[in-house]
């Protein structure tokens, strides 16, 4: 099955008033999308198209690939509708988290055009030869020590910091994107930010006591 999108990427319709639809709401769109049901993904469209538009639009810069963005953004909510898992966070979030994800996808795909497109470095054997070899066994001990401590205290933080934290700082989300998205007071946010990152301080503490 192929849907086809709303031709109007700035429809406003279910945002009339200003208010966000339920997210009961929304997660009932998604189960008729994981059952075959277009017409829910163009609700599902009409409702969060604005918001879904206005970040990848910032991200890409340019109006056509903004346009592109977004229609690829609900096509992936279609396929992955089944995967969606509510206790994750709201559906704005997982959308604005899809757009952004396939946004930044596309600005490293130009850079790297434009890179290979550029005359290479004269001395790029040496100049490669400067870098830190990251592919010892120890290295990549420490590396992946590291990451399970990380993931450990992410885990242990309370799902709204949490969820807050991942936002921010492993997709790049601005405090006031991810008010917007997850439908939140900025002071809101930032207080989870903020307790999230202290918790957070005092777990990865272990890192640094390694080290010294």
């Amino acid at each position: 099955m192929n849907p086809s999108l709303p031709a109007d990427p700035y429809s406003l319709q279910g945002h009339a008033t200003g208010a966000a639809p339920p997210a009961d709401a929304d997660a009932a769109l998604l189960r008729r999308m994981a059952a075959g049901d277009e017409s829910a993904l163009g609700a599902l469209y009409d409702r969060w198209s604005p918001l879904v538009h206005s970040v990848v639009a910032r991200i890409a810069g340019d109006a056509d690939d903004a346009e592109e963005l977004v229609e690829e953004t609900f096509l992936q909510a279609w396929r992955q509708a089944g995967r969606y898992e509510g206790a994750r966070g709201g559906v704005s979030t997982w959308l604005v988290v899809i757009a952004r994800s396939r946004a930044l996808d596309r600005v490293r795909l130009a850079g790297h055009k434009r890179a290979a497109a550029a005359e290479p470095l004269e001395n790029a054997e040496s100049a490669g030869s400067l870098l830190p070899d990251l592919h010892t066994p120890l290295a990549a001990a420490e590396i992946a020590e590291t990451r399970q401590i990380v993931h450990a205290a992410m885990e242990k933080l309370p799902a709204d910091q949490r969820e807050t934290l991942e936002l921010a700082y492993f997709r790049g989300m601005s405090q006031s994107e991810i008010a917007q998205a997850t439908g939140q007071p900025l002071g809101t946010v930032k207080t989870r930010c903020r307790l999230g990152l202290q918790k957070l301080r005092e777990a990865l503490s272990i890192l640094g006591e390694d080290r010294a």
